[in-house]
């Protein structure tokens, strides 16, 4: 009798659980036409279900700190930074109970605690990494794609075109990538009321690229001044070139010191033994 009820309540615990963790996808579901990764959309409805709770320990200056991440980052699928610290609670509890899962029996109580806050730590700072990943390769795709911009603006305005239209065929006819996704954005605020000083400056913050920056100072200067905005133009484009050059001579010089390590430990010891092992083996023959 009492195997039967235990049976009853193990049962009845299970599906509990499993309605539990199944409730947030018969409230939100998975999204249409989803664009995310496939392990992220199983978990977002589990996300969407906790943003109420969550947002109420974000600051503002949290807040604005994962927005300037995720706009630099460039991709959409994380959402709006509450559903991205939302997505950080819910890996972390993952992880923790996954470690209080496996280990459990295994560890003492004292070091359990400690393992399941490390892991929580680990899996709650997984996004922040991938989302650096991505800026970082947005970053080196807006450097290689710049050149080819600048030169391009440049010959639109000595050509007798304003800036604005300049960057307008840079966006119809330039390579694909971020940066020309960044000049439509720029052009869509030009468009939506903001001034050209505005959405410049809106456009340096976006991309935050050093190069980007002195680009909008250039361009700033020479309508305050009221200099011809091509020869200003051009400079830079020169300017930019030569640093391009110095930095590609950097990267030169600096072969050769890198691969120190791999020629003394990898490389070297390799040479020495199969030219060693030759003459080893005679002399030993020598020897006998």
């Amino acid at each position: 009798m009492w195997q039967g009820v235990s049976i009853f309540m193990a049962a009845m615990c299970l599906g509990l659980l499993l309605f539990w963790l199944g409730s947030p996808f018969a409230r939100f579901g998975l999204a249409a036409g989803r664009q995310r990764p496939f392990a992220l959309e199983l978990v977002w409805p589990w996300v969407k279900a906790i943003v109420p709770f969550c947002s109420r320990f974000m600051t503002w200056n949290l807040r604005r700190r994962l927005a300037h991440l995720l706009r630099q980052a460039g991709v959409d699928y994380f959402g709006s930074p509450q559903e991205f610290f939302a997505l950080q609670w819910v890996l972390a509890s993952a992880a923790g109970g996954l470690v209080a899962f496996l280990l459990t029996g295994l560890l003492k109580f004292s070091l359990l605690i400690p393992g399941m806050a490390v892991a929580a730590l680990l899996a709650s700072m997984w996004p922040v990494h991938i989302l650096l990943r991505l800026t970082q390769q947005r970053k080196r795709a807006m450097l290689r794609a710049f050149p080819f911009l600048l030169d391009m603006v440049s010959l639109c305005v000595e050509a007798g075109l304003n800036l604005q239209g300049a960057l307008r065929q840079v966006a119809d006819k330039g390579p694909e990538g971020p940066l020309r996704d960044e000049i439509r954005h720029l052009l869509a605020d030009i468009r939506a009321g903001s001034t050209r000083q505005e959405a410049l400056l809106a456009w340096a913050q976006r991309c935050d690229l050093m190069q980007v920056q002195q680009f909008v100072a250039t361009v700033l200067q020479a309508e305050v001044s009221g200099m011809s905005l091509g020869p200003a133009l051009r400079a830079h484009a020169d300017q930019w070139r030569s640093e391009r050059f110095l930095q590609a001579e950097k990267q030169a010089l600096e072969a050769p010191v890198k691969l120190m390590f791999p020629l003394v430990f990898c490389i070297f010891p390799c040479s020495f033994l199969i030219i060693a092992f030759p003459l080893a083996q005679q002399f030993l023959e020598f020897l006998k």
